[in-house]
């Protein structure tokens, strides 16, 4: 086989990059596709033969292209923005031309210890102390997963010989608002949906830690194991806050492992203003935050931060006789040994070329514009005839909900499914909703690079078209009356 030349294809790439950033804001942001649409149109085999590049051109227009959802649109409001900037974008290509595959050191030296020094980078842009350590994960995801089988290692220490059929049941520990990733950790470890206890939250969102205490001694009643608690630093609905600090008082009292899921707000510790909101998370176990939702760079690219390593090394190293090296042997950093995969990503390149780029205080300077326009939005939007708003802005998310007098629970929800629908129709903007205290909620999260007023101000415009479609059906069915017999 003879590869095809590099440059020309390079180039062609580089200028469809640049025309799609280009025409960005000139796409509807959510894809307009229905499913199954686009793999009825690709093959059923691979092709026998090449084909010329003028024809995986010409797919990439027509088939790709307009079955994105446009996670680089200004108008993305959705879940969380991850934004790849121009250096990241780069570095990711120039990581899969370097084709590096992190097994040892040795088979890369520097993705190793640009690894390691980015992880430094991030541990001090954060404010962390420098006694923590870690990696770059690939997701908040498979990160927490490693967390919690560290911690699993800490309250089991044969559990990697033994398993868990002689054990007595673990249990994990986290708030009704915790991400779904901590359940799935939970099945995977061989905890069980069962082992998973969700702590309500208070008033502000946040988990009761008295009634944590009050689980745990349950547990502990019953026979069972409690092993961790995992707190959370800006939860996926509201972004609230747990308590931290009671949090670590009662993982150290009662010596259960701390992990700190701050996948979103983690980032925003950057600022100094709003490193407060973190206090506690000094003395966790564990802490991971993605780089790749706040911080400017693609996916995949997760700090995953712990207090002591070694205790992460010890539920994961299984080094056979041809991984043995030298190096290896003389206590060289080898990631094969701090998780589930062999191999890894150049991850650490990306990041370091858009450190290098924009500096500290870019990445701050982002940050506190996101919470800016959060803040100006949340106050319009709070002011909007028969909006309520559902919880504080503590970073760049804003949750609220059109409830106007007279409308039941019920009928309010159903209209804010319909008016969340319209403004995703209207293809400037796309936002997603959460479940409030029950109640369908709408969800504006700020965070695309792009993002600036006008884009909030269009989709205040289709907010209100919606607000009005829907109050215009509500006359239209009172002028109507009860039906004639």
């Amino acid at each position: 086989m003879i590869d095809p030349p590099f440059r020309p294809l390079a180039l062609a790439a580089v200028e469809r990059l640049t025309r799609y950033f280009d025409s960005l804001e000139s796409r509807p942001v959510l894809a307009r596709t229905a499913p199954g649409e686009v793999l009825a149109r690709i093959p059923a085999e691979a092709p026998e033969e090449g084909e010329p590049w003028e024809a995986i051109e010409r797919d990439l227009d027509g088939l790709i292209e307009p079955n994105l959802t446009h996670w680089q649109h200004p108008g993305y409001l959705a879940y969380f923005a991850t934004t790849g900037s121009a250096p990241a974008i780069v570095g990711d290509f120039l990581a899969a031309g370097y084709n590096q595959v992190g097994i040892l050191w040795r088979t890369s030296p520097v993705l190793t210890e640009l690894e390691q020094g980015m992880v430094r980078w991030l541990i001090r842009l954060v404010g962390l102390p420098d006694s923590f350590d870690g990696q770059l994960a690939d997701t908040a995801s498979g990160g927490s997963l490693i967390a919690l089988a560290a911690a699993r290692e800490q309250a089991f220490p044969d559990v990697r010989k033994t398993g868990l059929a002689s054990l007595p049941p673990g249990v994990v520990y986290c708030s009704e608002l915790a991400h779904s990733s901590i359940d799935k950790a939970c099945v995977v470890l061989g905890f069980g949906l069962s082992g998973l206890r969700k702590i309500p939250v208070d008033a502000e969102f946040r988990m009761d830690v008295g009634l944590l205490a009050r689980a745990v001694a349950e547990d502990r009643a019953r026979g069972l194991r409690p092993i961790a608690v995992v707190a959370t630093a800006g939860t996926t609905t509201v972004t609230s806050v747990d308590p931290l600090p009671a949090v670590a008082d009662l993982c150290e009292r009662e010596g259960l492992w701390m992990h700190v899921d701050a996948a979103y707000a983690g980032s925003a510790a950057s600022l100094p203003e709003l490193r407060p909101l973190f206090s506690g998370w000094e003395r966790a176990d564990s802490v991971i935050f993605n780089p790749h939702k706040w911080m400017l760079v693609p996916l995949e690219c997760t700090g995953l931060f712990f207090r002591r390593m070694e205790r992460v090394r010890r539920a994961f190293s299984v080094v056979p006789n041809y991984l043995e090296t030298p190096e290896g042997a003389a206590g060289v950093r080898e990631y094969m040994d701090y998780g589930v995969q062999l191999g890894r990503r150049f991850r650490a390149l990306k990041l370091w070329m858009m450190l290098r780029t924009f500096g500290a205080e870019g990445v701050r300077a982002t940050i506190r514009e996101h919470v800016a326009l959060a803040r100006r939005l949340r106050e319009v939007i709070g002011s909007e005839p028969g909006v309520v708003l559902a919880a504080p802005t503590p970073f760049s998310v804003v949750a609220f909900r059109w409830a106007p007098a007279g409308l039941s629970p019920a009928e309010a929800d159903g209209a804010n499914r319909r008016i969340l629908e319209r403004i995703n129709a209207d293809g400037r903007t796309f936002i997603s909703h959460a479940t409030v205290e029950g109640r369908y909620t709408l969800r504006v999260a700020v965070g695309n690079a792009r993002t600036g007023w006008k884009h909030l101000e269009a989709f205040l415009e289709a907010f209100r078209v919606g607000i009005a479609a829907e109050s215009g059906s509500r006359r239209q069915d009172r002028s109507a009356g009860p039906a004639r017999g």
